[in-house]
């Protein structure tokens, strides 16, 4: 990509939209075309197809996605998949008629078996039944991975697929109901902390294990396997570290500053037991992840105390 490409970056006010646009910012690419929902609804076929044919991006980072934790992905997964399907049948099909240079779509390590090995290897996916809570995103984000590698194959669009793992950092989603398990964490810590609560409950026992990668590191590893890597085949970006949920949580209590205690509802699922990716692929490219756990969290308290009035 050249510092004055035409790229199109979906989803850029969400949590990895938002870092890539930032990365993309720092190295000086300057012609970014930012749209927001109230602009351009990715689910309506028309105003896509207006866009494309208006704006005519040379690059498309598809980042744009509906997306919760465990609890928002079981009670509404019809919304999940049909905006899921909605959003990345349109985009992908214009980056293809419009003659799009070429278009990265983001996929998630949730999607992989529920039970597979671990750590999970690329070619794990659809090898086995998925995780029940999230199964209508899970199909979802899979068909657009097929779609990116069925365009490769008959019309010769150039097109990559990435599995980022759990992510975290500025942007994210703290909202109680529909967020994911780290974010979730800091919001009821920080609540809790303010309330001057003796201690907060946490979902499941607390045994699953998580990587959790910085939204930071991921745009640099998208921007860089734009750059460096060709295949439609998926390829994973993660740390190559877990923890427990019950250490994530010991760590966020810390940073948050919360000193009741921890308890844990073993009535509400765990989800997957543990959820770990090999980076095999990724490293011997030539990317490493790079901001350590504990500093991620501490930058994300950060920014969620400077930005708490948009909760």
């Amino acid at each position: 990509m050249k510092t004055d490409s035409r790229i199109y970056v979906a989803g850029h006010r969400g949590l990895v939209g938002s870092a890539i646009a930032r990365a993309l910012k720092a190295r000086g690419h300057g012609n970014l075309l930012l749209q927001t929902h109230a602009q351009l609804d990715l689910t309506d076929a028309r105003a896509v197809e207006a866009f494309f044919q208006r704006e005519k991006p040379q690059y498309v980072f598809m980042a744009a996605a509906k997306v919760g934790g465990i609890h928002a992905n079981d009670v509404y997964s019809g919304d999940f998949i049909r905006e899921n399907l909605l959003v990345q049948t349109h985009v992908i099909d214009c980056a293809h008629r419009h003659g799009v240079e070429k278009l990265l779509f983001l996929g998630s390590t949730c999607i992989y078996p529920k039970l597979a090995p671990q750590p999970l290897k690329e070619e794990y996916l659809l090898t086995g039944l998925l995780e029940p809570t999230n199964d209508a995103y899970a199909v979802a984000k899979i068909a657009g991975i097929q779609m990116v590698k069925a365009y490769a194959k008959q019309f010769k669009m150039r097109g990559i697929n990435v599995m980022p793992t759990n992510l975290y950092g500025p942007n994210d989603n703290f909202e109680l109901e529909n967020s994911h398990v780290l974010p979730a964490m800091m919001r009821r810590l920080h609540d809790a902390k303010k309330a001057g609560a003796p201690f907060v409950t946490m979902w499941g026992s607390g045994a699953p294990k998580r990587e959790f990668l910085h939204v930071d590191d991921l745009a640099e590893a998208c921007l860089f396997l734009m750059d460096k890597h060709e295949s439609t085949d998926i390829i994973n970006v993660g740390v190559g570290e877990d923890v427990s949920i019950k250490e994530l949580a010991e760590l966020v209590r810390e940073v948050v500053g919360f000193e009741g205690s921890l308890k844990w509802d073993t009535s509400k699922p765990d989800g997957t037991p543990r959820k770990l990716v090999d980076v095999t692929r990724i490293n011997a490219l030539g990317w490493k992840a790079s901001i350590k756990l504990r500093d991620g969290i501490q930058s994300t308290y950060r920014w969620f105390l400077e930005n708490a009035h948009r909760e």
